[in-house]
């Protein structure tokens, strides 16, 4: 207590003086309209600064939450839109056709969390298996392009053959195109760069042409995207082939979907009848 008392004493004229230029301070900011405004904008401003700081940090917190949320709203859409494609409008109702209507496709999001895109035969790892009904030979995308192809399955995992796999062959055509189909196989040498084998030598092929998923098999959905074409081999050899830039960055990968082909099982039995 004494030295509460003393620093009042020693400072009182200049606690005095602090007290004076506070009153006056708070005379010419509620007389003057000009300072006002302009105390009450420097202060807006430093809030401002504060709460978006604050905003800025929460959001970074819950980004992860975020993007969970978005990739199982992303897979909802998906699934939506494959179950809507045989959906009319017939003036203010909807009209479902029974006849044409057969979803073929169903959407499963997951994450990576485990990928190589070193070795000569690469895999990933997903935190999805049988108990999401994830089974083998079905196509892993994400919002950019094609991953690969699930390989094996545990109950809570699934190990994916990636595209930069030497075993790879995944069927590719000319975007917009029906008539030019080809091979997708990797050399192994560049993890940005795959190759589109046996396209026909009439192909109008150019630089920067899109290449997408044919759909001629019960894997890939066709038209998804794949990258552009980066490089034309030049001659007429019997191995036609072009290289293709990838649109994913395939050594930065989070989430993905799984596509499962309703229709495979019934494509697979009727291809493996034998001829009588």
């Amino acid at each position: 207590m004494q030295q509460i008392i003393y620093f009042f004493q020693k400072f009182k004229y200049f606690l005095f003086f602090l007290l004076l230029e506070f009153i006056a301070l708070a005379f010419t900011f509620n007389n003057l309209n000009f300072h006002k405004s302009k105390f009450v904008n420097s202060a807006n401003n430093i809030t401002g600064g504060i709460f978006t700081t604050i905003s800025n940090s929460s959001e970074y917190l819950n980004l992860k939450s975020e993007n969970i949320r978005l990739s199982e709203e992303n897979t909802r859409l998906r699934n939506s839109i494959e179950k809507n494609i045989s959906v009319r409008f017939d003036n203010d109702s909807t009209v479902i056709d029974s006849l044409k209507y057969h979803q073929k496709y169903v959407y499963t999001e997951a994450k990576i969390i485990n990928n190589n895109y070193s070795k000569t035969f690469n895999f990933l790892t997903i935190n999805k298996g049988k108990n999401d009904h994830i089974d083998k030979e079905m196509a892993v995308i994400n919002s950019l392009g094609i991953i690969g192809i699930t390989e094996n399955t545990s109950n809570n995992y699934t190990r994916v053959q990636s595209i930069l796999n030497k075993n790879s062959g995944i069927n590719a055509r000319l975007k917009g195109n029906t008539f030019y189909y080809g091979t997708l196989k990797w050399n192994s040498t560049n993890y940005n760069i795959v190759q589109l084998h046996d396209i026909p030598r009439q192909a109008p092929l150019k630089i920067g042409d899109t290449i997408e998923t044919g759909g001629k098999s019960t894997i890939f959905p066709e038209g998804i995207p794949i990258g552009t074409i980066s490089k034309i081999n030049k001659g007429n050899t019997a191995d036609n082939k072009v290289d293709v830039k990838l649109f994913n960055d395939m050594s930065n990968l989070r989430h993905v979907y799984i596509i499962k082909n309703l229709h495979k099982e019934e494509i697979k039995s009727l291809e493996n009848i034998s001829n009588e």
